[in-house]
């Protein structure tokens, strides 16, 4: 979580230097060619069957292509703080889709998740007179950045079934360097050439291609084998707290009240709705002890 919540503050000073564009594309070959050599140095690397590339193209169109392109020209828009707040909202929304689109259950905690997470938002992109305090179009584009995650989610679930986590985030990033390919080439390659970047933007580069989406992604999936998917997620939650205090200390954003007052609501919103989820694991817990001393 201090990784991805500092993607946010890294992403924010690559961006200084270079597009949107050529920053996904360098960071998705540095990434997947670490994560290739690590996991086929330890055979982890599973083989994709002729079936399946066809998922995995439609899984990497969401993501990393249409989050990564919404999430860094957002960046370019709004704070790293505001960012990663809406980012925040991802866990919240995916039951709504999942429910219409997989037939998942939605409970009310959910709802009221949604609710009050978006109520932390309007209070930190609008003022007292309803005036926009963060770009509306840098807005939009982090939520382009969301829906696309939650098709992400939705079209991963066939894959997870047949691949580890490893190799399907592997693959995807190499099949979004492609994807990205032609973008960089059209858009970006004159601008790329001329730039004579700063090291700390450099730095940051790899930062985000080593620990954000890779050590990020291998620590997650590790604990996710430990503790489960639902207890890991609920660490989700400190990202935006993270993004908020190094982008104070390193960016020199600002840190008012506003933001103060929207980034509690809107984590005490995904607090509230895994809820269920927690009342569950308190319900079978205690179903199991009191079955163990009847036993």
């Amino acid at each position: 979580m201090l990784f991805w919540g500092m993607s946010f503050v890294w992403t924010k000073i690559v961006l200084e230097f270079y597009a949107p564009i050529t920053t996904i594309f360098l960071r998705l070959i540095i990434s997947s060619t670490i994560l290739y050599i690590v996991l086929k140095l330890s055979k982890q690397l599973q083989t994709v069957k002729n079936e399946h590339y066809g998922l995995f193209m439609i899984s990497a169109l969401f993501e990393p292509l249409l989050y990564f392109m919404g999430e860094n020209f957002g960046l370019r828009e709004v704070s790293s703080t505001v960012a990663s707040v809406i980012i925040a909202t991802i866990p919240v929304i995916t039951p709504v889709f999942a429910h219409y689109i997989l037939k998942e259950k939605v409970t009310i905690y959910n709802i009221l998740g949604i609710i009050i997470s978006f109520i932390g938002i309007i209070v930190m992109i609008f003022d007292r007179n309803l005036n926009f305090t963060a770009s509306p179009k840098g807005i939009a584009l982090l939520f382009v950045a969301v829906f696309s995650t939650i098709g992400y989610a939705i079209s991963i679930k066939k894959l997870a079934i047949h691949y580890q986590s490893p190799t399907i985030i592997t693959f995807q990033n190499i099949i979004g360097v492609f994807y990205f390919l032609p973008l960089f080439m059209y858009f970006d390659m004159n601008e790329f050439l001329a730039i004579r970047p700063s090291f700390k933007a450099v730095a940051s580069l790899f930062e985000l291609a080593i620990f954000a989406s890779s050590l990020a992604f291998i620590c997650y999936i590790h604990v996710v084998s430990k503790i489960g998917v639902s207890r890991a997620n609920i660490f989700t939650n400190l990202i935006p707290i993270v993004t908020a205090v190094f982008s104070y200390f390193l960016l020199d954003e600002s840190f008012n009240i506003a933001k103060i007052i929207g980034i509690t609501i809107v984590i005490g919103g995904v607090f509230l709705s895994q809820m269920d989820k927690l009342i569950l694991r308190v319900n079978n817990a205690n179903e199991l002890r009191r079955n163990a001393r009847q036993e």
